[in-house]
């Protein structure tokens, strides 16, 4: 939403671009002032309007989120980790930026949230498969 009402190019803001690093910190602080007014805002503007019989929400990141989701959704909820090492995380050109990396918007479920499943996806893509594996077959059990 915040791309659409400040004329930024959404697909650039995807990536681990310049472009995005120059608007990222004036996005979190868009996001934190519609979150205060309105902890749930992000959460229905994700699933206004559209009813599937399973949700694959990515990219939740405060436990507000996880929990709007659990108070709408019960006992359906199922909460997914995605991890990498650091180390991992440098070599794809991720660079640790102070008060942007280290703020909620990054690492707000680092505590407070048990996870139905943590992936980690350190780049060995046999392991990453195996892993998936087990979150498709529930998946599709719920189907």
């Amino acid at each position: 939403l915040s791309p659409q009402e400040h004329g930024l190019d959404f697909q650039r803001l995807l990536d681990a671009s310049a472009y995005k690093e120059s608007y990222r910190q004036d996005m979190i602080r868009w996001g934190e002032e519609k979150r205060r007014a309105d902890p749930g805002f992000f959460c229905r503007a994700a699933v206004e309007g559209v009813a599937q019989p399973v949700w694959v929400v990515s990219d939740t990141r405060r436990l507000s989120d996880v929990e709007w989701f659990r108070d709408v959704y019960g006992a359906a909820v199922r909460t997914v980790r995605v991890t990498a090492a650091e180390e991992t995380r440098r070599r794809r050109n991720w660079v640790f930026v102070a008060g942007v990396d280290d703020a909620e918007s990054e690492c707000g479920l680092d505590q407070g949230v048990t996870f139905d499943w943590v992936v980690t996806n350190d780049g060995d893509e046999l392991a990453l498969d195996e892993q998936l594996e087990t979150l498709l077959r529930w998946l599709r059990d719920q189907l």
